[in-house]
């Protein structure tokens, strides 16, 4: 069995693709690399086939991570069968999938995984920033990505 993660911001080309390389390079490294597919999607479809932003791609290379097979796509409703778990980068994307979730579906913040999060923490959308927003949301991602490594390694248990 192959337990599946699908990460999720708003156009798919910042926030969730670098957190869905971050997440499947920590799931490597601990050893369930072999047991889980993470990928990644948007609310909007508007960035749908474009590569990831170019400022990410280089925010993860400079750190080791490899982005570049990325391609934004759009999350639908019809994509919560596939998944044994969704999250969202944000509360306004928490919400829209939230929205479109089959009733008893859990979507959650990705952050809320992060032990040195309060619960409600978001990761910022570095879109309209510099390279420090891409810093701080590799910064967070890595962070959460240990606690949601940790999530799925007790529920593949």
């Amino acid at each position: 069995m192959t337990y599946r993660v699908c990460l999720v911001c708003m156009g798919n080309i910042c926030r969730s693709p670098m957190a869905e390389v971050v997440l499947r390079q920590t799931l490597v490294d601990r050893g369930l690399g072999d047991h889980v597919t993470v990928e990644s999607a948007g609310t909007g479809g508007w960035h749908a086939g474009d590569p990831m932003d170019e400022r990410a791609l280089r925010i993860l290379s400079e750190h080791g991570y490899d982005g570049a097979a990325h391609r934004a796509r759009q999350f639908t409703k019809d994509w919560f069968d596939r998944y044994d778990l969704v999250l969202a980068m944000d509360r306004d994307n928490l919400a829209n999938l939230r929205r479109m979730a089959p009733d008893g579906v859990e979507v959650r913040l990705f952050r809320s995984f992060d032990p040195a999060a309060p619960p409600e923490a978001e990761v910022p959308d570095p879109y309209y920033g510099g390279r420090e927003g891409f810093e701080e949301v590799l910064a967070l991602v890595e962070s959460a990505a240990e606690g949601v490594t940790k999530h799925i390694a007790d529920e593949i248990d």
